[in-house]
């Protein structure tokens, strides 16, 4: 058990992102490779969900492309993710907002939280 952690610790990123939770918008910067070219590519939208522990956590983001719905997991401890800034900072009353996804426009707006 010892190997494993040593194994996690020796890929772990060690970058502090700033703490948001479900229902915040945020803007990703993921290093994306193509080839042997590298560029940076910015996905914005709603955080429906955060799971895990430790540095096994990840969290779901889901924005709307041309009026559908796009979900991407991402790992907290990701090497690609260049940088996370919080948009925009939601009142929701849930963990996992998985009701977004058979609501669209208005209706699955979300409430700002004042800070």
């Amino acid at each position: 058990m010892d190997l494993i952690k040593v194994a996690e610790e020796a890929f772990a990123t060690g970058k502090q992102h700033p703490s948001f939770k479900s229902g915040d918008t945020i803007t990703i910067a993921y290093r994306i490779k193509e080839g042997n070219k590298e560029r940076i590519q910015l996905y914005r939208g709603v955080v429906i969900r955060i799971s895990g522990h430790g540095s096994k956590k990840r969290f779901t983001v889901r924005k709307m492309s041309d009026s559908v719905g796009v979900e991407r997991i991402f790992p907290m401890e990701s090497p690609f993710i260049d940088s996370i800034t919080v948009n925009k900072y939601g009142k929701v009353r849930r963990a996992k907002l998985y009701y977004l996804r058979a609501l669209t426009g208005k209706k699955a707006r979300i409430k700002e939280r004042r800070v």
